[in-house]
């Protein structure tokens, strides 16, 4: 990879010349962090080791499960030990208004004009486009679900569910389980008696359900017959099945947004943290990345490269987008707080 990088004599150029950011070897020890597993792994390939040998700095690697808690003590204390985080966009649209996270110049960092809609926020530059649908081991269920309502359906397929233990996400599967339309799930759930509506859903699965938080475990669950079916990061099942694993994916229903890279407010590393954005903005490093795991590119150039194969793992592919529904950020800024805390009070009960 540094030959391949080298070669070209493409990277070193745009991060010195074109953000101006003075010499690549005055920061060093940046700490990024994103969700681990293979979508880490794949990061570290296409972007964290690249880019440390055309900045000549060093990356440190870190992980966590998307705790906001933390990053807000770092910042209101000071004592800010990570410098890059991956985190998704109701997380980082908050941040950005509670002042959290670094605002970012776009006429400096560039590529935004490559970038897909929504990529390039005041406080984020979006990393991959992510989905989260229902995943099964084709090998140990003979009737394969097609829906969220098929998922719900406990009598027709017995047997444990995964779900991630956030009300993000599962209270849209729940109105679709219930058979809520997917253009019509925001409509629904911006009323009390919709929310009442999708946790009256998710109580009738309760019994069944067996919760996960680091996105790892999906596949591993399904490979180990913990459960028959879950939701999961599609990027996650794809490379368990390029790998040999014979899981499976039910794209319609699945729903899709982005998780953004941020520079946490205070960081020491900010021009570096730049520099590191910009790189992995670059058509060339998210098609190796998109190589390494199946999550959709965020550089239309990018997205442009990418072979059928490839793509029909890809969650931006238009077959895969077929009755998929877009996450609204703006609702989960407005009302993620308060129904993570009546979930959060839900599922300990």
């Amino acid at each position: 990879m540094k030959s391949r990088t080298f070669k070209h004599g493409f990277y070193p150029l745009v991060l010195t010349a074109a953000l101006g950011l003075g010499n690549a070897q005055a920061a060093s020890d940046m700490v990024v962090v994103g969700y681990g597993g293979a979508g880490q792994k794949a990061q570290d390939v296409a972007f964290f080791q690249p880019f440390a040998a055309v900045d000549q700095s060093k990356v440190i690697q870190s992980e966590y499960n998307g705790e906001m808690a933390k990053i807000k003590v770092m910042v209101d204390t000071g004592n800010v030990d990570w410098d890059v985080v991956q985190i998704e966009g109701p997380d980082l649209m908050r941040g950005c208004e509670e002042g959290m996270y670094e605002r970012l110049d776009w006429t400096r960092l560039g590529h935004a004009d490559q970038l897909i809609p929504e990529a390039a926020q005041d406080c984020g530059s979006a990393a991959l486009v992510w989905s989260v649908a229902i995943a099964y081991d084709t090998d140990k269920l003979a009737q394969a679900p097609t829906s969220w309502a098929d998922f719900w359906d406990v009598r027709k397929i017995p047997g444990k569910r995964g779900l991630r233990k956030r009300a993000v996400y599962n209270l849209e599967f729940a109105l679709l389980a219930d058979g809520v339309k997917t253009e019509d799930v925001y409509k629904v759930l911006a009323t009390p008696q919709g929310v009442d509506r999708a946790f009256a859903k998710l109580n009738e699965l309760k019994p069944y359900i067996q919760w996960w938080e680091a996105g790892a475990q999906p596949p591993q669950w399904l490979m180990s017959g913990d459960v028959v079916m879950t939701s999961t990061y599609s990027g996650r099942i794809a490379d368990a099945a390029q790998k040999g694993s014979h899981l499976g994916l039910v794209w319609p229903g699945s729903l899709y947004g982005m998780d953004y890279w941020a520079i946490i407010k205070g960081s020491k590393h900010v021009d570096q943290a730049k520099r590191f954005i910009a790189f992995a903005n670059q058509p060339d490093a998210q098609v190796n990345y998109v190589k390494q795991i199946p999550y959709g590119p965020t550089n239309t150039q990018a997205a442009a490269q990418l072979d059928d194969k490839l793509a029909q793992w890809v969650p931006t592919a238009p077959q895969n987008l077929k009755g998929a529904l877009s996450m609204n950020v703006g609702f989960w800024v407005d009302h993620g707080e308060e129904l993570e805390e009546r979930f959060n009070a839900w599922a300990s009960k």
